[in-house]
């Protein structure tokens, strides 16, 4: 993450509390970017450095009519400045800029099997009470585990896992050799 992304991020964050409507900011910054995604064509466009900042602000212009003037007044600004081809790292930035500040833990949670919601809300209530932290949790599979789980926050790795577990068996085997 470059430091220009952050301090972006930084400067909406604040702008946003200022005007108490931090939830519809991230939210409508979130759309943008993926709608961003979505669309090859508006991607090109804001992607290609041989247009100009300002046929780039006036295509947004036109296209961002209805938005939160906060997220409209950002967006035509990293247009100026030739960083909005840098719109998702941004975003990625205040959205762990928010997480921080309202103290989320974001983690990922991998089972060998599908977790029903159920099995998944038990999991991250439990992690909740443990940590004191509210805790948004992606879910994936991966059938290579065997049984038992993996969770990774950050750089934070916990495995709980039988293929974890055998792996450490290993290892501790191999080292007595």
């Amino acid at each position: 993450m470059a430091v220009a992304h952050r301090v972006y991020a930084e400067a909406l964050l604040e702008a946003a509390r200022d005007h108490e409507r931090v939830d519809r900011v991230r939210e409508e910054l979130e759309d943008f970017v993926a709608a961003v995604g979505a669309s090859d064509e508006l991607r090109s466009l804001l992607r290609n450095p041989q247009i100009e900042p300002h046929v780039k602000r006036d295509a947004l212009e036109a296209a961002l009519g209805g938005a939160d003037p906060l997220v409209r007044n950002f967006l035509l600004l990293l247009a100026e400045k030739g960083r909005i081809a840098e719109v998702e790292e941004i975003q990625d930035e205040l959205q762990r800029l928010i997480a921080l500040a309202e103290r989320v833990l974001e983690l990922e949670l991998t089972t060998a099997v599908e977790l029903s919601d159920e099995e998944a809300a038990k999991v991250v209530g439990q992690i909740e009470k443990a940590s004191g932290r509210k805790v948004e949790a992606t879910r994936s599979v991966d059938p290579d585990l065997i049984g038992g789980i993996v969770i990774q926050a950050g750089s934070q790795r916990l495995d709980a896992s039988v293929r974890g577990r055998l792996d450490q068996l290993r290892q501790e085997l191999t080292a007595r050799s």
